[in-house]
């Protein structure tokens, strides 16, 4: 999976959990809180999730 794809699909995710704060009435800078948390743990899981994998070494000469 892309970075790209891995970070729409979990903006969609934050944009779901803002909705649902501001339905329930929660103040906007607690909103803004928790989506700019959220991001940052996006990317973070993001960039763990997409790395390609390290080659293999070769026999220690």
């Amino acid at each position: 999976m892309s970075f790209a794809l891995y970070i729409i699909g979990f903006i969609l995710i934050i944009g779901g959990i803002a909705w649902t704060l501001v339905a329930a009435g929660v103040a906007m800078f607690k909103i803004a809180i928790v989506c700019i948390i959220l991001l940052g743990i996006g990317i973070l899981s993001g960039v763990v999730h997409t790395r390609p994998k390290d080659p293999p070494r070769g026999p220690l000469a």
